[in-house]
């Protein structure tokens, strides 16, 4: 399975000026973990809920962002997205087709296709188990 089909196009993005409480707030009323960070159609950074330690008075974004920003492609394999996370302890991976900013994965993404892929084989274990086998 590919990124394509998990990720989430809605990618809410800040510039690396903003005040880092204005964007912790928008984090929280929009109800994501994870802020991308775009300074002249770029991604620069990734605002995380984790940097809300960084937050004081006259903080950016920019002083709290983590610069180094790991990404994916949609077709990056769900596999290859989850061990990359999990190597580089980071919560999400923006996605890109060719150089455009098209979605993001987060490991809630992650544990909800993982979640929904143990219902679907306990179903398929259900169904076998109910047949009736022989006459």
């Amino acid at each position: 399975m590919r990124l394509s089909q998990i990720m989430s196009a809605d990618v809410f993005t800040t510039s690396p000026e903003t005040p880092l409480t204005e964007a912790l707030d928008e984090m929280h009323a929009r109800h994501v973990h994870h802020l991308v960070v775009v300074s002249a159609c770029h991604v620069v950074g990734v605002l995380s809920q984790r940097d809300r330690a960084m937050a004081h008075t006259g903080a950016t974004v920019r002083d709290a962002m983590q610069a180094d920003v790991i990404s994916a492609t949609v077709d990056t394999t769900v596999q290859q997205a989850a061990n990359l996370m999990r190597g580089r302890s980071i919560g999400c991976l923006p996605v890109f087709d060719g150089d455009e900013l098209v979605g993001i994965v987060t490991t809630t993404d992650l544990l909800e296709l993982l979640g929904r892929g143990a219902e679907r084989a306990a179903a398929a274990e259900r169904r076998v188990a109910g047949r009736r086998l022989g006459p």
